[in-house]
């Protein structure tokens, strides 16, 4: 599949995200339920089209991995079109105290870290996958350049402290739900979703700047453009929280690329739900 041009596995992307749709009953519901809730308001037929893309978008980002993973980094690399906010990240480069990056299920997120991983050290933490040769594959497609790879565990979270610490960078998935103790409740496009606290505690050990970036599909296959945007936040208010404001706020440019058949409001195991929810699950069992 790497050998074919990247036109032609997006289109194939979406036949893939449609036969997913159609295949998969739970899939598609939480699909559709995710967008029913964020563009409840939108007309019947503005609504129907944003699912129709957002399924097809949905084909794409699985249908480009074999030639983002498996290309040469450099030709993978001309697909990159334009960099918006690179003049951020050059600023925040130069407070010398680390980067970390956030980047959403947006788009092409593969293909951000390789391109930063072409210009800095840049540790990533990632989920290894439950089958062997995939995960086989997904590091070797992603530890090129200056990238080391760190694992979603404690030796990774520790691995993260010490990469800022020598003034590197680091990615992280913001909209990844954590695990117990690993988050607090913080609302997320109007409903409370369980939402990492690891990126505030690394920015106050470190000092590191803190980067939005997420890369835009392109039609066509014509490659993406990378948008990236520095984040300020506001003292008492939770970090957590305005790290999702953030993410609402690049899904709203382009949000039939955002991935919104990802489970972002499950309760994980061991963690109590936010009352309001747990009052609407009370009411569905009843």
């Amino acid at each position: 599949m790497a050998h074919l041009p990247l036109s032609v596995l997006h289109r194939l992307g979406t036949l893939l995200g449609w036969a997913t749709y159609l295949g998969s009953g739970s899939y598609a519901e939480r699909l559709r339920e995710n967008l029913v809730h964020v563009y409840k308001g939108v007309p019947e037929e503005e609504f129907h089209n944003l699912l129709k893309v957002s399924v097809a978008e949905a084909g794409r980002s699985i249908a480009e991995l074999p030639w983002v993973w498996r290309r040469p980094v450099p030709e993978v690399l001309t697909k990159v079109r334009q960099c918006y906010g690179l003049e951020h990240l050059e600023a925040a480069r130069k407070h010398g105290k680390g980067l970390i990056f956030l980047t959403p299920h947006m788009g092409c997120f593969e293909i951000i870290a390789l391109y930063l991983a072409a210009q800095m050290p840049m540790t990533i933490m990632y989920r290894p996958s439950k089958l062997a040769w995939l995960d086989r594959v997904m590091r070797e497609g992603r530890q090129r350049g200056q990238m080391t790879l760190a694992r979603t565990d404690i030796g990774g979270v520790r691995a993260m402290y010490k990469t800022l610490k020598r003034g590197e960078s680091i990615g992280l998935l913001p909209d990844q739900v954590p695990g117990n103790g690993e988050g607090e409740w913080a609302e997320f496009f109007g409903r409370q979703a369980y939402t990492m606290t690891l990126v505030g505690r690394l920015m106050e050990s470190s000092g590191a700047a803190v980067v939005m970036t997420y890369a835009e599909r392109l039609p066509h296959g014509e490659g993406y453009d990378l948008h990236f945007e520095p984040l300020e936040f506001v003292p008492g208010i939770s970090v957590a929280r305005q790290i999702n404001a953030a993410v609402e706020k690049a899904v709203r440019t382009s949000p039939a690329q955002y991935l919104w058949s990802y489970n972002r409001y499950k309760v994980p195991v061991g963690i109590a739900p936010p009352a309001a929810q747990a009052e609407a699950q009370k009411g569905d069992g009843a």
